[in-house]
């Protein structure tokens, strides 16, 4: 019997360490960016975390939606990934990154504003209870963007690789789901179902299939940033993110938000069924 108990404190004190080194990879402390020179293209803007965040080619295969939005933009409209990992909207505000963005905004701009995932953390420099604090954050960024002449858009946080006792996949983050849908009713707001649509997409695929969405690695596979693999079921691959981006990107179109017409979520590199080993759109 203490063999099997020292086997299960080894085997979970590893996977808090692995989730640490993750976090710490995935939280940069960089500052917000500088002021955006504009040349009278409308943009996209989205503030949000480490799940919708660009990453550098060192990071590969890990990859966030707002990364792999790009791809579904045509000409005559731009994309500013402000997403960073470990950021909570009481943390995004805080460090003063939505002050830049707001900065940066002009009328005719649109904000996809997705968090939840950290506002859950139970870290003071985080946490953000769904019902208070989560809730006046995001009724500011939506009277700030609208000041701004911007269309503010709430995203619901997407779901992660994890399922009910039916086998259903479940909402993680319901709580702060239901905030967002209700300040997008009260504000009159849209709202991107993405908890929803995400939930939807893991059921398709069932729960093994689904591994592929996430980062689901194992050492031999050779990637450089993740030499012992990993089984994270919150982040994202290259393979994950596309069709996350194809989510948002339809959804984007059937309510006709702001230069919806110049949004194609039918782009072949949102529709992968392999990934291309790399994160571009051809």
């Amino acid at each position: 019997m203490p063999s099997v108990l020292n086997h299960r404190i080894v085997r979970a004190t590893t996977a808090v360490s692995l989730a640490l080194a993750l976090l710490a990879q995935t939280s940069p402390t960089t500052a917000p960016p500088p002021p955006l020179a504009r040349d009278g293209t409308p943009q996209i803007f989205i503030a949000s975390d480490s799940t919708a965040q660009s990453y550098d080619a060192a990071r590969y295969p890990q990859t966030g939606w707002g990364q792999m939005f790009a791809c579904a933009l045509r000409k005559g409209i731009g994309l500013q990934n402000r997403a960073i990992g470990g950021r909570s909207t009481k943390s995004f505000l805080a460090e003063g990154r939505w002050e830049r963005l707001r900065a940066d905004l002009r009328k005719g701009d649109v904000v996809l504003i997705q968090f939840a995932h950290n506002d859950a953390n139970l870290k003071p420099e985080r946490y953000a209870p769904a019902e208070t604090v989560y809730r006046a954050n995001l009724e500011r960024f939506v009277t700030e963007a609208r000041a701004a002449g911007a269309t503010p858009v709430l995203v619901t946080p997407i779901a992660q690789r994890m399922f009910e006792p039916g086998g259903r996949t479940k909402a993680g983050f319901a709580a702060y789901s239901a905030v967002v849908r209700d300040v997008a009713k009260r504000e009159r707001v849209k709202v991107v179902d993405l908890e929803s649509l995400s939930r939807s997409w893991i059921d398709r695929a069932g729960a093994e299939r689904a591994k592929a969405f996430y980062l689901h690695l194992k050492p031999e596979d050779g990637f450089q940033a993740f030499p012992n693999g990993i089984a994270d079921d919150t982040h994202l691959s290259e393979l994950g993110a596309r069709g996350a981006a194809a989510l948002v990107a339809r959804e984007y179109r059937r309510l006709r938000l702001p230069h919806w017409q110049r949004i194609d979520a039918e782009v072949p590199a949102l529709l992968r069924r392999e990934p291309l080993g790399r994160r571009g759109c051809v």
